[in-house]
């Protein structure tokens, strides 16, 4: 039975700027057509990696993802449009897709990458680029990488920096010679909390669409070993050199880890619990946005103090609130009094809740946290209130 993989003379006509490059021409070309690169995501990164591949002719195309459409994916996630709001991200990536060529086989995983299943689908590809957002997976998509021997096409973004590396290539480093241990559980902010340029995983996820097409063609020089570095404010790119470490526990000479782990757990967020009944779920030093409402309507006396920063506060506001920044409130803990009653919040409760253990830790005794921040209140109480 033959395997061999042909152009169309549609086909021919589509590539046809790639055709008459020699450094791609009708070989190259039917490279790209033969291979199968596993995109895990389909947000910011995610969105121009699964444009750019599809209209360059990769043959198959793997998406894995489990989300739905926001009106906050808009700003940068460019395969997606606003009548897919409230639509699955893989349902409204396939349908751009399919736009752009009609020629490229795609496969759904509309599920979320786990331990149990990682090697399973990663297994039937032959690149695997990741275009997540959160360390447990990051890490999760490198030991699957390394342990299958497949190339793991990296990117991250934040505000406006980057990154973009090529890790689990033969002889080249992997995430963890990089990043040995995750950073502590809410050092490095979300993109939800602290931003980022809505062009800027247009640049990453390009430069790793492209490192994806010169590995499948064998061409240039790929980022293996050296990891780019992109800020946008300056316009500058540099480069940083990466070695395979000898002692990584993953890709070293005398591996400790031969099988996927509980990446959550590893990172430090053990996954939650069975949901309790609402009535069970109220904790200690926690106070719900709508009872938050029902103790202002009270007139109970408590200081409502909103600890996110001056730029937020702008955006949108609980009436009554006062601002302290999170980074502000060691040095003005004296405009508080320590017998009074505090209740704190911010966008989504995780500022909120480390300046309930700092003003706890300074002898506060009645300090609370809303739970969910102001997004809660948007939705629970003021849907007038903005959300960001």
């Amino acid at each position: 039975m033959s395997n061999e993989v042909s152009l169309s003379k549609d086909e021919i006509l589509r590539y046809s700027r790639h055709l008459i490059m020699p450094e791609v021409g009708m070989e190259g070309q039917l490279k790209l057509k033969k291979a199968s690169v596993l995109l895990v995501g389909t947000g910011g990164l995610g969105a121009p990696l699964a444009l750019y591949l599809t209209a360059a002719g990769i043959g198959r195309i793997g998406l894995v993802d489990f989300d739905v459409v926001d009106y906050t994916n808009l700003q940068r996630q460019v395969i997606h449009g606003t009548k897919d709001v409230g639509k699955p991200k893989i349902d409204s990536a396939i349908e751009s897709m399919r736009d752009i060529n009609p020629f490229v086989q795609i496969d759904r995983h509309e599920t979320a990458l786990t331990s149990e299943n990682a090697l399973e689908i990663l297994k039937d590809y032959d690149y695997i680029v990741d275009g997540t957002d959160n360390f447990p997976t990051r890490y999760l998509v490198n030991d699957a990488c390394v342990l299958l021997k497949k190339p793991n096409v990296y990117g991250s973004i934040f505000r406006f920096e980057g990154q973009a590396t090529i890790f689990a290539y033969p002889g080249g480093p992997c995430y963890r010679c990089l990043y040995p241990e995750p950073p502590p559980p809410g050092l490095v902010p979300s993109c939800a909390e602290g931003g980022v340029l809505g062009i800027l995983p247009g640049i990453i996820g390009l430069v790793q669409a492209t490192e994806t097409v010169k590995l499948i063609l064998g061409i240039g020089q790929p980022l293996v070993g050296r990891l780019m570095l992109y800020d946008a404010l300056g316009m500058k790119f540099r480069e940083l050199k990466l070695r395979r470490d000898p002692e990584c526990p993953m890709c070293g000479d005398h591996p400790t880890i031969t099988k996927l782990i509980d990446y959550q757990q590893f990172c430090g967020m053990p996954q939650h619990e069975e949901p309790k009944p609402v009535s069970a779920q109220k904790t200690p030093g926690e106070i719900s946005a709508v009872d938050l409402k029902a103790k202002l309507d009270r007139g109970d006396k408590f200081t409502l103090i909103d600890v996110r920063e001056p730029h937020e506060f702008q955006i949108c506001r609980i009436p009554g609130s006062t601002l302290i920044p999170l980074g502000e409130l060691p040095k003005r803990l004296n405009e508080l009094d320590p017998s009074a009653e505090y209740v704190m919040h911010c966008k989504m409760g995780g500022r909120s809740a480390k300046a309930v253990d700092l003003l706890k830790q300074s002898g506060f005794k009645n300090v609370t946290n809303m739970t969910g921040g102001i997004t809660a209140w948007s939705d629970k109480v003021d849907p007038s209130v903005p959300k960001y």
